[in-house]
């Protein structure tokens, strides 16, 4: 019999006021708990019947969203393990821009699982194994499931199909207005090789009153402000970006300037105004008709702009300036002079209009079906959708929808499969890898068909928030009827419950991209795999000095 040597309760391992968690109780359940609660917040902003979260940030700002990029990005969540999540769900933003929500909640429901595996003793390890296990014959499986690709060349009506069940999730009822839009403004830009499509080419200006149906695509970009000079149209016309001031230059000392009769006085400014006339002079003689400035626009130079007849817009945003540099194909300037040939871009169309109350500035190519088109000027390389709404979280949230619509596009110009939608994929994949899991030997079977029930989350909260949580479980039973049927494979949630609460997806042209379903799996697994091999927790002291006490009053006060 071994001797057991009491420790020592003095070793100091580390400085003083390090956190250092560590055990079963303590480090695992306590991260699945955390993580539980992150994705039980989440949950029930999924699916078209998501319910909104009311967020302020910390600068104040109200955010009124069911898209769970937005929520978690607002939220600053500080717990180490919920980061974990939250960074396979930002992972599955940038990769395909959709179900970053489903991530969330598949790695909190996989850990809820894992809990119970756990709690009856089996080895954090053997729970990993069975889970990797269980994600490779998920993904295998998934590749069998696709019922339909993309067809190519791309149609509008196609691309807008395919758009719906993304759009439905953010924004349900606005769904058919928003795809049109969307696949519309992605057919503007669509380059001759689709892989090349860049999301930044589509762009969203959103514009107070009205409603939805107000909204339209411009071929080219739009500001929500007037040119600053009395030129308000220009129609083909020659174009210089510059990015600096049009103004006087200042010289960075002051000076003294000593006047000693009457002309000196009259003379002072000539010199500057002279120097500036001859640059603008020389702008024009050019051909350019067109100032597009970065910066500010001084009154002087405004004046000789106008005397020329030079339209100048002002540009604030450095990436606006980009964008319109690449829309007009010109070269953005540092100095103001005049540019070479290859410098100078060309735009069809400079216009100030009026949509609601707002008047906005148009830059935009011809489209073919217009008078006064020619072939050989470049085709647009940007789209604008002008947004309508009531309020400007609506806009908002408008907005948010169009960039998934967006995102989606490019994720199925990656890999054009698509898998039934409404939670059909899901349950079928859980069928799969259950039956698979009955197979195999060991204690890692347990984790695989606790896997396969944690893939139910899908076709359960997509009716929990639809429907209700007693009336969810009735329709998931029902779907586990059809699935076991065959060729069962399709059957899904019906959100509208018009029957019986199932539906087959594919019927009523309910498709998810097959690699973004790939990726949330992946993710969600990696995700909740990381949180299981985590044994213990060691916390620094946060850096800074003690608080400041807060006082109930002003200081100055008398008491």
């Amino acid at each position: 019999m071994s001797l057991k040597v009491p420790k020592a309760n003095n070793v100091q391992l580390f400085k003083e006021g390090y956190k250092h968690l560590q055990g079963l109780e303590d480090a695992v359940l306590r991260n699945i708990q955390a993580v539980s609660e992150l994705s039980d917040l989440l949950r029930t902003s999924f699916g078209p019947n998501g319910r909104n979260k009311l967020l302020i940030n910390h600068l104040g700002r109200l955010f009124v969203t069911s898209d769970a990029a937005t929520i978690i990005k607002e939220i600053e969540v500080v717990h180490p393990a919920a980061k974990l999540l939250v960074m396979a769900s930002q992972a599955q933003g940038s990769e395909m821009g959709d179900a970053t929500n489903t991530v969330i909640i598949f790695a909190g429901e996989l850990l809820k699982k894992a809990e119970h595996l756990l709690i009856m003793g089996l080895h954090p390890s053997e729970v990993i194994k069975g889970y990797e296990l269980a994600c490779t014959k998920a993904l295998g499986e998934l590749e069998n499931l696709s019922t339909s690709s993309l067809p190519s060349p791309f149609t509008q009506s196609s691309l807008a199909e395919a758009l719906k069940p993304a759009i439905a999730s953010k924004q349900y009822g606005f769904e058919d207005t928003l795809s049109v839009l969307v696949a519309d403004a992605a057919l503007a830009v669509m380059p001759k090789n689709p892989k090349n499509f860049n999301v930044d080419n589509v762009r969203v200006v959103k514009i107070m009153g009205g409603n939805l149906s107000g909204s339209r695509v411009v071929q080219g970009m739009v500001f929500g402000r007037e040119p600053e000079g009395i030129i308000k149209k220009v129609t083909k016309a020659k174009v210089v970006v510059f990015t600096s001031a049009l103004d006087i230059a200042q010289t960075e000392t002051k000076g003294t300037v000593l006047i000693k009769n009457a002309d000196e006085m009259l003379n002072f400014t000539r010199g500057e105004e002279k120097h500036i006339e001859k640059i603008f002079k020389e702008i024009a003689d050019s051909g350019v008709k067109v100032i597009i400035a970065g910066s500010s626009v001084g009154e002087l130079a405004l004046h000789y702009l106008n005397r020329f007849n030079i339209a100048v817009l002002k540009v604030l945003s450095k990436f606006d300036l980009r964008r319109v540099s690449r829309v007009v194909n010109a070269t953005p300037l540092a100095r103001v002079g005049v540019p070479t040939p290859e410098e100078a871009g060309y735009v069809d169309v400079f216009e100030t209009t009026e949509i609601g109350g707002d008047r906005v500035t148009v830059l935009r190519q011809l489209r073919d079906d217009e008078a006064g088109y020619d072939p050989r000027t470049e085709k647009t390389r940007t789209a604008t959708i002008v947004l309508r709404g009531a309020t400007a979280n609506h806009l908002d949230d408008l907005e948010r929808a169009i960039d998934n619509g967006v995102n989606v596009i490019k994720a199925l110009l990656k890999d054009p499969r698509l898998v039934p939608g409404a939670g059909a994929t899901e349950l079928e994949l859980g069928k799969r890898v259950d039956a698979y899991g009955s197979g195999l030997k060991g204690l890692a079977q347990h984790a695989v068909k606790r896997y396969a029930t944690a893939l139910e989350v899908v076709p359960r909260t997509l009716a929990e928030n639809a429907l209700g949580g007693a009336e969810g479980n009735e329709v998931l039973s029902r779907l586990w009827a059809k699935h076991e049927q065959k060729g069962g494979e399709a059957w899904g949630v019906d959100v509208e419950a018009e029957k019986d609460g199932t539906l087959v997806a594919t019927d009523f042209k309910i498709l998810d991209s097959l690699a973004a379903k790939s990726w949330a799996i992946k993710l969600g697994t990696e995700a909740a795999v990381s949180v299981l091999s985590v044994d213990s927790i060691i916390m620094s002291k946060p850096a800074g000095g003690p608080k400041v006490p807060q006082q109930a009053g002003n200081w100055d006060d008398d008491d």
